[in-house]
């Protein structure tokens, strides 16, 4: 088994340059975004007092899928079912290109 190479960190100016040259960026700012939604609305469900369940019935879902909403490792979730879950606990989801 071979022993992993590091870099010195000098050689880049930016974590993006890493990523960049890794051919990764795309994909750990994806997981970053969905970790970060599926915090939020945990956080919102919290400070709402809301349930697994109660969450599902007013998203007009299953529980299953709303499992999968709030796993930051499952990225099959549609826009549609993220924005029910954000006016479900009173917000609002932003999706832009940058």
């Amino acid at each position: 088994m071979t022993e992993p190479t590091f870099r010195d960190p000098s050689d880049l100016d930016t974590l993006d340059d890493f990523l960049d040259e890794e051919g990764i960026r795309e994909a750990v700012t994806l997981r970053a975004v969905k970790s970060v939604i599926a915090l939020q609305l945990r956080q919102a469900m919290k400070a709402r007092n809301m349930t697994l369940s109660a969450m599902a019935l007013e998203m007009d879902t299953s529980r299953a899928q709303l499992n999968r909403v709030l796993d930051p490792e499952a990225f099959n979730v549609t826009l549609e079912t993220l924005s029910r879950a954000a006016r479900v606990v009173g917000r609002g989801l932003k999706v832009e290109l940058v």
